[in-house]
C-alpha cells in the first residue's frame, strides 16, 4: 500500500459542461432526467417486443429513486446515467425476444460453472484473465454484456462491429477518467464480472460504484429476490452459448456473490467456488480509492472519507454473512482458498491448487498461454496504485474489532 495519492483530474472540456449544466438546472432546465416508462417505451420500440417483469421494473424505478434523491450527480452524470439505463433495459428486451423466438434457448447446460468470489481487489481480476487462458473456459466478455445482441458466434466473436464500439467507449473513458486506468484495466474484449450481467436486470452491485445510492444499496444487499436475480444470469449464459460458443465450463467471478451463497447454490447446484482473500484493511482502502476515481466522473459532490465508512461498515456486515451462510450450508467441498499473497508471490502454484482440488486438466497449450500471459502482465503496467486508510477516514485499529470473525477465519487459512 502506497502513503500517497493522486489527485483525480479530468478534462477541462468536462469541467465546462457541469460547470454550465449547473447553471442550466438552477433556472429550471432538466434535460437528463430518467423516468422508467419513458426508458421501457424507447426499450419497447426499439425490439418491437413487449417485456414485462416486476422484478425487473422494480429494480429500475428503485435505481431511478436512489439516482435522483440521493447520487448528486452533475449534467455528465445525469447524462451518462440515463444513457447506461437505457442501454441496459434495450439489451434485456433484445434478449428477452431472441428467447422468445428460439425457447430452446433455455435448454442450453451449464455445468460446472467455476464462480471466483474473492472480495474486491484480492486478485480476482487477475486470476480470471489467467485461468481464461485455458481453452475449456469462457467468460463473458465486456463487449457482449454491454452490446449481446445477437448472440455471438464463433465467427463474429473476436471481429465484429459491436467489439469496435465498445473499444471506442473503453478509450473514451480512459481520457476522461485517466487515473481509473492504473487503478481497475479493463478491455472491451477481457472477461467481465457478472455484475454487468445482473446490471440488465437492474439488480447490480455494479451501480453503486458509479454512484452514492444508500437506498438502492439497502434494497439490493436486504430484499432483492437473489434467486431470481441468478436465474436471470443463467438465462444469460444460455443466450449466450446458443450462437455456438459452448466451452467445458463457464469461468465466472463478482464479489456479489458472496452475499448470496444460498441462491447461487439454488441456480448452479454443481457450481465450484475459487476464493481469494485479503486483510480487509487492504482491500477496503482499495476499493475505496477505485469507487472514488469512478464516481468523480459522475458527481462533483463525492466524499471520500463517507465511502470509506460505508465500505468499513457493509463489508464487515457482508463478510460475517459469508462465513455464517458458508457454515451452513455444507459445501466445503466445492470451495478453494488461498491468501492474495501467497497469489501474488506464485500464481500458476495457486493454479495448479485449483486443478487439483478439481480434478480438472491443463493442457500444456492452456498452461503456455497461462505462463505467457503471466510475463506480459506487471502488477504496474498501467501505473501505480496509491491510497492510504487515512484519506478514507479509516484507521488499521478499526479493523481489529469490525473483522474480528474473519481474521479468525484468515488465521486458520494460514495455518493450513
Amino acid at each position: 500500500m502506497q502513503e500517497t495519492s493522486r489527485p483525480i483530474r479530468h478534462p477541462a472540456a468536462l469541467t465546462l459542461v457541469n460547470r454550465a449544466g449547473s447553471l442550466a438546472e438552477s433556472i429550471g432546465f432538466r434535460p437528463f432526467e430518467p423516468g422508467s416508462s419513458r426508458i421501457l417505451a424507447r426499450a419497447r420500440k426499439l425490439s418491437g417486443f413487449d417485456f414485462r417483469d416486476d422484478m425487473f421494473r422494480e429494480g429500475l424505478e428503485r435505481l431511478i429513486r436512489s439516482l435522483q434523491a440521493e447520487a448528486g450527480l452533475n449534467m455528465f452524470g445525469k447524462f451518462a446515467m440515463r444513457n447506461v439505463l437505457q442501454r441496459s433495459a434495450n439489451s434485456r428486451f433484445l434478449v428477452e425476444k431472441a428467447i422468445s423466438e428460439s425457447p430452446a434457448i433455455l435448454d442450453e447446460s451449464i455445468d460446472e460453472p467455476v464462480f471466483i468470489i474473492g472480495m474486491p481487489r484480492s486478485g480476482t481480476t487477475i486470476l480470471q484473465a489467467l485461468l481464461y487462458r485455458d481453452s475449456a473456459h469462457r467468460s463473458p466478455l465486456c463487449w457482449e454484456c454491454l452490446l449481446p445482441y445477437p448472440a455471438p458466434t464463433p465467427e463474429t466473436w473476436r471481429d465484429n462491429p459491436r467489439l469496435d464500439t465498445v473499444r471506442k467507449e473503453f478509450g473514451r473513458l480512459f481520457r476522461l477518467v485517466p487515473d481509473l486506468r492504473r487503478k481497475h484495466y479493463m478491455a472491451a474484449d477481457s472477461p467481465q464480472e457478472c455484475v454487468a450481467i445482473t446490471a440488465l436486470n437492474f439488480c447490480s452491485y455494479q451501480f453503486l460504484a458509479q454512484a452514492y445510492l444508500p437506498s438502492y444499496d439497502h434494497w439490493l444487499s436486504n430484499e432483492a429476490d437473489q434467486v431470481r436475480n441468478l436465474r436471470w444470469h443463467k438465462r444469460f449464459l444460455q443466450y449466450l452459448q446458443s450462437g455456438g460458443i459452448r466451452p467445458v465450463r463457464w469461468l465466472l467471478k463478482s464479489p456479489a456473490h458472496l452475499l448470496r451463497l444460498e441462491a447461487l447454490f439454488d441456480v448452479y447446484p454443481d457450481a465450484r467456488i475459487v476464493m481469494p482473500h485479503r486483510e480487509p484493511s487492504r482491500f477496503i482502502a482499495s476499493v475505496a480509492s477505485l469507487i472514488t476515481s469512478t464516481r468523480s466522473l459522475y458527481t462533483d459532490h463525492d466524499d471520500p472519507v463517507r465511502t470509506g465508512r460505508a465500505l468499513l461498515r457493509t463489508w464487515g456486515g457482508y463478510l460475517d454473512r459469508f462465513l455464517r451462510d458458508r457454515e451452513s450450508l455444507g459445501t466445503e467441498n466445492r470451495f478453494v482458498d488461498f491468501h492474495f499473497d501467497e497469489f501474488v508471490g506464485n500464481q500458476m502454484r495457486v493454479v495448479d491448487r485449483i486443478y487439483d482440488r478439481f480434478g480438472w486438466e491443463l493442457d500444456p497449450q492452456s498452461r503456455t498461454r497461462m505462463e505467457d500471459f503471466l510475463r506480459r502482465e506487471r502488477k504496474d503496467k498501467h501505473g501505480v496504485h496509491a491510497y492510504s486508510l487515512e484519506q478514507f477516514g479509516l484507521s488499521a485499529a478499526e479493523f481489529d474489532q469490525r473483522y474480528k470473525r474473519y481474521h479468525e477465519f484468515l488465521r486458520e487459512l494460514k495455518a493450513t
